[in-house]
């Protein structure tokens, strides 16, 4: 396993940036260690803003579910639910983030990235809450967050299709900020982390506490149902084909038990 997470100063911005070759696959070890990363920006009252990019050709293709750090095999509810705890201190956060998604952010990638307040695509990125296709159940507060950004019609399309949304597409929904050209994610993201830095912090701090009251108890609440339900679908035949179909790539063959 190999996990790096690095932090540095750019004046009032903090640029994060992961990897976790090859795809930067969810970890509980690796979502530690990037709300550590935030958690120091917040602790930082120099600090205003985060960016946060991945190396690679994925943002974060999902939960790891074969290295390493695997959260397929035996115990792997238990560290869904350390996952989970990471997540909370991401969406308890006090200052904005930039997130720039080249390629894959799927699954708990989706995740990730619906964490911040903010997002950079461009031609690769793909967005998909793809657990349907799994046999399971969306996790990472995507049940809240989804609805929250997209509406409740496009959030169910694609909880319920499992469908690939490309930048584009993306963009027009609301799901990504910005649209760029291939490569420079990570550019136009400081680009507007700098905006947002340029600005009063103390008036950052309260307007953003303003617009976010509220929404770190309701992504909890929605973390606690969604581990439930997945505990649950875990147990069964589908999630069990579901993966299995991802690691033969083929189509998955479900039977409803």
């Amino acid at each position: 396993m190999s996990i790096n997470v690095t932090l540095e100063r750019d004046h009032h911005v903090a640029k994060i940036h992961f990897s976790k070759p090859p795809h930067n696959f969810a970890c509980p070890d690796l979502m530690r260690q990037i709300a550590d990363a935030l958690y120091k920006v917040d602790s930082d009252p120099a600090l205003r803003c985060s960016v946060l990019t991945s190396h690679g050709r994925s943002f974060c293709a999902g939960a790891d579910l074969a290295g390493d750090t695997a959260i397929a095999g035996s115990g792997g509810m238990a560290a869904i639910s350390k996952l989970y705890n990471q997540a909370e201190r991401m969406f308890r956060r006090r200052k904005p983030i930039i997130a720039g998604v080249q390629g894959a952010a799927i699954g708990a990638g989706l995740g990730l990235a619906m964490a911040a307040d903010f997002r950079v695509a461009d031609a690769t990125t793909r967005l998909s809450a793809n657990f349907t296709r799994l046999g399971f159940h969306p996790g990472f507060a995507l049940t809240y967050t989804l609805p929250r950004l997209l509406g409740e019609q496009r959030a169910s399309w694609m909880m319920l299709s499992s469908e690939r949304v490309k930048g584009e597409t993306a963009l027009s929904w609301g799901l990504v900020d910005r649209m760029v050209d291939e490569g420079t994610v990570a550019e136009e993201a400081l680009a507007m982390a700098h905006e947002i830095a340029g600005n009063a912090p103390l008036a950052l701090l309260a307007v953003r506490r303003t617009l976010m009251d509220g929404t770190a108890n309701a992504a909890v609440a929605a973390m606690r149902r969604e581990h439930a339900e997945q505990t649950a679908l875990r147990a069964t035949a589908d999630y069990a084909e579901g993966v299995a179909s991802v690691f033969e790539r083929r189509p998955a063959h479900f039977i409803g038990s």
